[in-house]
């Protein structure tokens, strides 16, 4: 099994960011961050990035689980979660076009 890779730092993102769209360090971070902040601002409507996937609200139900120390059983309450749902470009991109 290959060793995974470090995740990307947002420095490095921004500089990725520059060398492709041919801007500044300082544009590129501030649309970084202008993105990050509309994702959060709109993520209760659902907020889509085209090609990646989109960010959206959803509501668990209460269920019952188990203690994995103790076997005892507990109920865990409903409560709202955010998710991430991937596109299908960004699968296919990523882990190949399955035929």
């Amino acid at each position: 099994m290959a060793k995974a890779s470090k995740p990307l730092t947002k420095s490095q993102i921004v500089t990725s960011l520059t060398e492709t769209a041919g801007i500044t360090k300082k544009q590129a971070t501030q649309t970084l961050e202008a993105l990050v902040a509309l994702a959060y601002k709109n993520a209760k409507n659902s907020f889509t990035i085209p090609g990646l996937g989109k960010l959206v609200l959803a509501n668990r139900k209460a269920r019952k689980g188990r203690n994995p120390a103790t076997g005892e059983s507990i109920k865990i309450p409903a409560k709202r979660v955010l998710k991430f749902l991937v596109s299908k470009t960004a699968k296919d991109a990523i882990l190949g076009v399955k035929k």
